[in-house]
């Protein structure tokens, strides 16, 4: 912590070395980010709430504490709940902490915005973002340095916003890094709060409009099929569009609903979606099924007929292994993750959560949509013997909430901040 505070604060001094210092914490910062995964941190708490809640009768009933004895003991406690019980995770909380408290020192001199400042340091952390961030696969909680000093000028947002969107559309960079622009585009639009819907509009256009073009260039070539490694960025892009419309929807619509429509059809998902590409096969199933909620809601796109096609096509891969007979499937082929999911360490989660989009929840109707099942495979399939003695039947349901694909063995509780489970049958 001190190393760190120390290393920052030279930053003032040598602002010439400010870069390779923010990669050196960064870094560090990241290491220990993938380290500690969300579902090890939400384990960790999960059990220190059980281990709390199984002492505190039992001090109760062995102690009689004076009452100013009890108001200390209280001010433990609510200063130990800021506190991860994940000790790699307490340590990130801190750190964290305090990269966030220096990103505000240096862009407000004096309690007053300094622009300029703050543009030289956000050309720092955009290079260590490019150099660090991008190129790591379901990094947790680093990356929100950015959304930080994003939120302090709408500029600084549409800026970045801009910088992954030309990340995403030039074929000279690699796919990988271009999926992984794509899904910081649609993590980024859905979850900023500070971002207003006009910029979510000239997002979603630009998005919209170069899928269009790449629809129009693939479509009735000879690669015009469903293919994740020859067509990954399209793909992501896809994804997230679908995910900005998730959780903006109601802000598109607001107002007046007839315009939100008109502009909503105006994208074409029909044409989207029907396309030989097949996108509903490859993005994330939960994220198919709010999305074709959605659209079929306002009646902009009718998905449930190509997304039981899909199905109805998919082939289990079956092994068989020591332990008896193993189904694989995959539920997530572009591998992919969603960057801004809920942000889960205390003590810095108070700096994010003021500028940070939770989940709202959808209405009954909606949720309805989302709880009808989808059959897989045909009468043929279920009739067949193969088949039969090695899937699970087709009568059980999975819940999935739209974030990152880790999410999906998530426990109830740690579904806090995101859309609620939809149903999607596997097969």
């Amino acid at each position: 912590e001190c190393y760190v505070h120390n290393l920052l604060r030279v930053t003032v001094y040598l602002p010439t070395l400010r870069l390779q210092i923010l990669e050196l914490i960064i870094e560090k910062l990241l290491k220990l980010d993938v380290s500690t995964p969300q579902q090890d941190i939400e384990d960790a708490e999960e059990a220190a709430n059980n281990s709390d809640s199984e002492e505190k009768p039992t001090e109760e009933g062995l102690f009689d504490m004076e009452e100013d004895e009890e108001r200390k003991g209280n001010k433990v406690v609510s200063s130990s709940s800021e506190r991860m019980a994940h000790p790699l995770a307490e340590r990130l909380d801190i750190l964290m902490t305090i990269l966030f408290s220096y990103i505000k020192d240096v862009c407000y001199v004096d309690g007053k915005f300094d622009i300029k400042t703050t543009k030289d340091l956000y050309r720092d952390l955009v290079s260590v973002f490019d150099k660090l961030i991008l190129p790591t696969h379901a990094s947790c909680h680093v990356q929100y340095f950015m959304f930080y000093i994003c939120s302090f000028k709408l500029g600084f947002a549409e800026a970045f916003l801009d910088h992954l969107w030309k990340k995403l559309q030039d074929p000279n960079n690699p796919s990988v890094i271009r999926q992984t622009a794509g899904s910081y585009i649609g993590s980024f639009l859905a979850r900023a709060k500070f971002i207003p819907v006009v910029t979510v509009k000239a997002c979603l256009d630009l998005l919209v409009n170069w899928m269009h073009k790449y629809i129009d260039n693939q479509d009735t070539g000879a690669n015009a099929y469903c293919d994740v490694a020859l067509h990954g960025p399209f793909y992501s892009t896809c994804q997230a569009v679908f995910y900005t419309l998730i959780f903006r929807h109601k802000q598109l619509l607001d107002g007046n609903l007839r315009k939100g429509l008109s502009y909503l059809q105006s994208l074409n998902f029909e044409r989207i979606v029907m396309c030989q590409l097949n996108p509903l096969k490859i993005c994330i199933p939960s994220v198919v099924n709010l999305f074709a909620a959605i659209t079929r809601k306002y009646q902009l796109v009718f998905c449930y007929t190509i997304i039981e096609r899909n199905n109805r096509q998919f082939i289990p891969v079956v092994r068989s292994g020591t332990g008896g007979d193993l189904v694989q499937t995959c539920t997530n082929p572009l591998d992919s993750f969603f960057p801004f999911d809920p942000y889960m360490l205390k003590r810095s989660k108070k700096i994010i959560d003021p500028f940070y989009q939770f989940w709202e929840e959808l209405s009954a109707e909606d949720l309805e949509n989302l709880k009808k099942p989808i059959k897989r495979g045909t009468s043929e399939d279920e009739d067949d013997d193969f088949l039969k003695g090695e899937t699970p039947q087709n009568d059980g349901v999975v819940g999935i909430a739209p974030n990152s694909y880790e999410s999906n063995t998530r426990s109830p509780v740690s579904s806090i901040g995101s859309p609620p489970d939809s149903y999607v049958l596997y097969p």
